[in-house]
């Protein structure tokens, strides 16, 4: 008697997802310091959020550290995509440390946009979430006291700037397009005169990623986010997933995929984070042919094709 062949499972596959152009110009980055110097070079924070990339380049030779404290002197540092405080590469300097800036292009631009403003006498209301490395980032910038956080909408409506200030907004390139117009709005609401930056700082990567969640939710019975639980735009593709009506949970490796969730669903979402590479969206499917007769589509919603620059002492 033949056995009862697996219960079908329709997989969704969101594109673009996974890495974006600033996570894989930060990978090669390393990469390429390592090809150049040698082992070992180490990296003032993890390079990108996510565990598989960090392991693999500890596997290479890179050492991982959260202070340049922790850096010996006579080896290379590279600094995460995140960007750091001024004073980082200052202290670098001081060192005579051989340093390269692996800072995602777009989050200089936002770093770039808080110098100027600053300069021109405003006060900037910065949306983010405390304590993640590229709010740190950021306002390690500028002086102490010229920027002032705003976390949600409804910090957004008792947050208290200094009077007689000209306003400015910025924000976190990482998080949700729907969350940010809601706070900026509450902003503009408020302060009718509050400057907005010249073009949205929220980056083209996250903005992608979540429409395509969004285009493929109302088919989904359940999606599943391969990304770190530290990593801002992944938590935030299970947010949106969940905001327009479908179970969603975040995975980092197949191997926590909890099979019970999957009970009664018959058309599974799969998304990545930015930080994410494409070897753990296949090693997912993998799994879940294990169990399934699978039927895999993708829903492609914009074609990337960015790319940055790599550092020209690296590439030359």
């Amino acid at each position: 008697m033949n056995a009862a062949a697996p219960p079908p499972l329709d997989l969704l596959i969101a594109a673009p997802r996974g890495f974006c152009a600033g996570v894989d110009r930060a990978i090669q980055i390393v990469e390429l310091t390592i090809e150049k110097y040698g082992a070992p070079v180490y990296v003032r924070h993890e390079i990108v959020h996510n565990k598989f990339v960090v392991d693999d380049l500890k596997a290479k030779g890179a050492i991982f550290v959260e202070e340049l404290d922790e850096v010996p002197d006579d080896v290379p540092v590279v600094f995460s995509a995140h960007g750091v405080p001024k004073a980082v590469p200052a202290k670098a300097s001081e060192r005579g440390l051989n340093f390269f800036d692996a800072t995602c292009p777009l989050v200089s631009k936002v770093h770039r946009q808080a110098e100027r403003l600053v300069q021109n006498g405003h006060h900037i209301l910065f949306i983010g979430h405390k304590g993640h490395p590229e709010v740190i980032g950021t306002f390690g910038q500028v002086p102490d006291g010229v920027m002032t956080l705003v976390e949600t909408a409804e910090n957004a409506e008792t947050v208290q700037p200094p009077e007689g200030v000209p306003l400015a907004f910025l924000s976190q390139t990482t998080l949700s397009v729907d969350d940010t117009a809601e706070i900026i709005g509450v902003l503009q609401r408020r302060f009718p005169a509050i400057a907005a930056p010249r073009s949205e700082d929220i980056c083209y990567a996250t903005s992608n990623r979540q429409a395509a969640v969004k285009a493929i939710a109302a088919q989904c019975d359940a999606m599943l986010v391969i990304g770190a639980p530290n990593s801002s735009n992944s938590l935030r593709l299970v947010e949106v997933a969940e905001r327009n009506g479908v179970k969603a949970r975040l995975i980092q490796r197949a191997g926590e995929i909890d099979f019970a969730w999957l009970d009664g669903v018959r058309t599974l979402g799969i998304t990545a984070g930015a930080s994410a590479p494409e070897v753990l969206v296949r090693e997912l499917v993998d799994l879940l042919a294990t169990r399934f007769t699978i039927i895999e589509r993708e829903v492609e919603s914009v074609t990337e094709n960015m790319l940055f620059k790599l550092p020209r002492t690296l590439v030359a």
